[in-house]
């Protein structure tokens, strides 16, 4: 069979199924247009700063992330000849090399025959009627905790450690997140938030549903979930990243489920990209949808079929991380994880309670190629969070446990700002509860923000040139002196290994030379020696021998 006619066989059949349906051949429907290369981009790679912002090339340059055709715009000539024939282009994808159009069936016919289009897929219906789905089902808990500083909030924050970033003043300062969501329902007007409009940090909004319209006035979910990043009332809730800086952008459109928001959300993830964000957030998922011929299979699974894991995972490989809901089918007949958080570099995150028990809606793993998800967990069940009247309260789903962990990431980033996105990503997951024997419920486990950090720590920091340790290699105790005086009578001395899990942890006095022992059980291996000495901080690098 010729492949060229293979997409226009796919489109007949479209067509003749919304034809039994009573759908006229006028109706303007929505498709996606995929096209064969870029050899006619009037771009080039070596002249990025024309496509790309000062801060997505400097996003790319510190982690040695070269550019290439992906990030060449789609070339103008395919989309103007779209245009010429009648369609209304309303996405467009570098990464995938496309475009999401409004034509009728007998336009999308004649584009399907172009020479430089390889397939014409139907995303969404002109003729489309309320879901009958239930996207997300808010289930309210009744659980109050009193406490000083963080309220309720102080399991979500707690269980992670991410208070050991917050208590060095680390909260995402300098760090770009997007949040890709249905809505952001008077995000401007309650007080949780009057800080990030107050600093300047509400970087900027967008609708890729419907252009133009007021992001604000849109579906609360999104609301919910930049608050667990976002929000600071103390003493009620603290988010995971209460100083980053943040874009919202609407990509679902709660009253249908349909191809098409896939498109909007790679339209989105491109404009990220574009404008140098750091981390994009994405409490959506999709499998099932309002045609069942758009339906996704498990087998689909596999981070290389659906248009949305596919961008999600070049997002990741230009230089951003990319947190996105596991699901919350494990009760449903579908039970395993959704697209996108299939991505191999996408961090698809699960859900457990405050006290670390799986939830039992948390879609399961693993990916349908066998890999590991989803990737960790955070709380999600029983999360505190904004409510749609503006006040606090608490929800279920892994829609709040993924930007739970994504603001915390983003402190970390802040922390070990030479890092890629690729070693946070694997920080996070070395540094989780069960990472030597991951399961299909909670993935590698429950991270730990303090053990992150200090594997990050050991891929980039020196050994301060005020100590001296010795002997080095050693085998059973170190003798550690410093060069000048010591700021307090203790010494805090943690060890840690490579991968980041502290060893021991002690507080003894201070002398100098010192003498740390009980050190011959150790496994031989490179172990960091943090030390702090009232405001002083320091790290020395030493091998531990087996003779």
């Amino acid at each position: 069979m010729n492949i060229r006619l293979l997409p226009k066989i796919l489109l007949l059949v479209a067509t003749l199924l919304w034809a039994e349906k009573g759908q006229s051949q006028s109706t303007q429907n929505y498709y996606w247009v995929a096209f064969d290369g870029k050899s006619a981009s009037t771009f080039s790679v070596g002249q990025p700063e024309a496509f790309l912002s000062q801060r997505a090339i400097d996003r790319r340059v510190r982690q040695g992330i070269a550019i290439d055709e992906r990030d060449l715009p789609v070339p103008a000539v395919y989309v103007d000849s779209l245009k010429s024939l009648g369609a209304l282009v309303v996405h467009q994808s570098k990464w995938l090399n496309g475009a999401t159009i409004q034509a009728d069936q007998e336009l999308a016919a004649s584009i399907s025959e172009l020479e430089f289009v390889s397939l014409v897929e139907l995303t969404k219906p002109g003729m489309s009627l309320k879901s009958t789905r239930q996207k997300w089902a808010d289930e309210q808990v009744t659980e109050q905790i009193d406490t000083a500083r963080y309220g309720s909030s102080v399991y979500q924050v707690g269980q992670l450690n991410g208070q050991y970033l917050h208590n060095q003043n680390i909260k995402g300062e300098g760090m770009q997140i997007a949040v890709l969501d249905a809505g952001f329902y008077k995000v401007n007007e309650y007080s949780a938030f009057t800080g990030l409009f107050a600093g300047g940090r509400l970087l900027g909004e967008r609708d890729f549903v419907s252009p133009g319209n007021d992001v604000y006035q849109e579906h609360s979910h999104g609301l919910s979930v930049l608050s667990t990043m976002a929000a600071n009332l103390p003493g009620t809730l603290i988010g995971t990243a209460p100083e980053a800086s943040y874009y919202l952008f609407r990509t679902e459109d709660a009253s249908t489920e349909y191809l098409i928001e896939e498109d909007n959300w790679v339209a989105a993830a491109e404009y990220a990209d574009s404008l140098g964000v750091d981390l994009i957030n994405s409490s959506l998922g999709y499998y099932e949808f309002d045609n069942s011929s758009m339906n996704h299979s498990y087998s689909d699974m596999d981070g290389a079929t659906t248009r949305i894991s596919r961008a999600a995972d070049i997002a990741v490989q230009k230089g951003m991380l990319v947190f996105t809901s596991a699901g919350n089918e494990a009760n449903d007949s579908w039970r395993y994880l959704i697209a996108p958080s299939d991505g191999e570099f996408v961090i698809g995150v699960g859900a457990v309670n405050s006290k670390g028990v799986w939830a039992p809606f948390s879609s399961l793993g693993p990916s349908a190629d066998g890999r590991v998800k989803p990737n960790v967990v955070a709380m999600g069940w029983g999360t505190s969070l904004i409510r749609s009247d503006g006040s606090a309260g608490v929800s279920n789903g892994t829609s709040f446990s993924s930007p739970v962990l994504a603001g915390l990431a983003a402190c970390l980033w802040q922390a070990n700002p030479n890092a890629t996105a690729l070693q946070i990503k694997k920080a996070i997951e070395q540094s989780a509860s069960q990472y030597a024997a991951p399961d299909s419920l909670l993935g590698y486990g429950i991270p730990d923000f303090e053990r992150a950090d200090w594997y990050l720590k050991s891929l980039f920091v020196d050994s301060d040139a005020e100590w001296t340790a010795y002997p080095n290699p050693f085998q059973s105790k170190i003798y550690l002196s410093k060069l000048s005086d010591f700021q307090s009578e203790l010494l805090e001395v943690t060890v840690v290994n490579i991968a980041g899990m502290v060893v021991s942890k002690e507080n003894i006095t201070a002398a100098n030379p010192l003498v740390l022992t009980n050190l011959a059980t150790l496994p031989r291996g490179l172990y960091l020696l943090h030390l702090r000495c009232g405001s002083e901080q320091a790290t020395v690098k030493v091998v531990k021998s087996d003779r």
